[in-house]
């Protein structure tokens, strides 16, 4: 059995030890930087990486999503250091020993100088970091990468083998062979009660490609092409509220929960389109979000398998009702200040 054992309490069995801090204060930020490490730049960075080894199947949307979480972590390690030499305090921890640790698999595989080259303060923190003495005894001599690997071809070519001479053996007497049973047919897999419901005017592919494809006067072509597209027996409106906006008071770790909630809802892709809002220049931050959904409820499927459905109150948009019609708008165009709040960050799911 392997046992797994956190970084910082192994380094506690120490006794005094200056990586964890010289307070608790200290420690606490050393443990939200190991998180903040662990959750935003090496889950990421494994996302892009592992695909393009072969280790994971490739899907380029998943690709996207990853660059851009990765994006996102590095630039705001990058704020942080643009005024710190290390991420606590005035030497190097744990939440340094950790970060550089994740930071240097992505500089040696995904993470091209054209990528970093967009923070400057993160490139001169892991260049710093790794030419230490005691960083080089156990990294060696960090290299990076100069081209990101490319997608494995989907069928390997496999070695030819070669042809077996047949074994010559003495004729032998046939048993009777029984009556073979007839096999059953596989049966047709379910289908989902989605893909049964009366066809739709509304193509959700085609929505999607237009939000995505709008790259100026979105108000005038995107949602006015939604308004066009979309199909209320077909489809319908979702708010969405996090119910607990009490305990969202770190931005990284809320920003990461909505993260978590739009892979699960990965499932659903082909029914839903949603986008997720977090206001808020400070913590508490609001979590806000407005889902399209196939069909006149909430899937069933979606409710059963994704967990997260449960910490949002779901309300139904009645279009009928210009105002609610108008807030449908601005959370599909990421309009700010939104409700009079400033926006943290705006996700799409699509």
């Amino acid at each position: 059995m392997i046992f797994f054992f956190y970084p910082t309490i192994v380094s506690r069995l120490n006794g005094e030890n200056s990586l964890n801090g010289s307070s608790l204060i200290d420690y606490a930020h050393i443990e939200q930087w190991i998180d903040f490490a662990t959750l935003e730049i090496d889950a990421n960075m494994l996302r892009w990486f592992a695909p393009r080894m072969g280790f994971a199947p490739f899907s380029a949307p998943a690709e996207e999503a990853a660059i851009a979480g990765l994006n996102r972590g590095l630039d705001a390690l990058n704020t942080h250091l643009a005024s710190n030499t290390y991420l606590v305090g005035h030497s190097v921890t744990l939440a340094d020993i950790v970060t550089i640790c994740n930071l240097n698999l992505g500089f040696a595989t995904v993470m091209t100088k054209s990528f970093t080259s967009a923070f400057p303060h993160v490139e001169r923190y892991f260049w710093t970091m790794v030419n230490q003495p005691n960083f080089k005894k156990v990294i060696g001599d960090a290299k990076q990468t100069e081209a990101v690997p490319p997608v494995p071809s989907k069928k390997a070519a496999q070695p030819a083998k070669p042809k077996e001479e047949p074994k010559k053996a003495a004729p032998v007497a046939e048993a009777p062979k029984p009556v073979a049973e007839e096999e059953e047919a596989p049966k047709p897999k379910a289908k989902n009660p989605l893909d049964l419901l009366p066809p739709s005017p509304m193509v959700l592919d085609e929505w999607k490609r237009l939000y995505s494809n709008t790259k100026s006067n979105f108000r005038e072509v995107a949602i006015k092409g939604f308004w066009d597209m979309y199909d209320p027996e077909g489809y319908s409106l979702w708010f969405c509220d996090y119910k607990y906006n009490d305990e969202n008071t770190v931005s990284f770790v809320t920003l990461n929960k909505v993260g978590g909630f739009l892979q699960r809802m990965d499932l659903a892709r082909k029914y839903a389109f949603g986008k997720m809002l977090i206001c808020g220049s400070e913590g508490p931050f609001k979590v806000k979000g407005l889902w399209l959904f196939r069909g006149p409820e909430i899937p069933k499927f979606i409710m059963d398998e994704v967990y997260d459905m449960e910490l949002y109150e779901w309300t139904k948009v009645d279009i009928s009702d210009e105002a609610q019609k108008e807030r449908v708008s601005q959370m599909i165009e990421d309009a700010e200040p939104f409700e009079g709040e400033a926006l943290l960050d705006a996700k799409c799911f699509k």
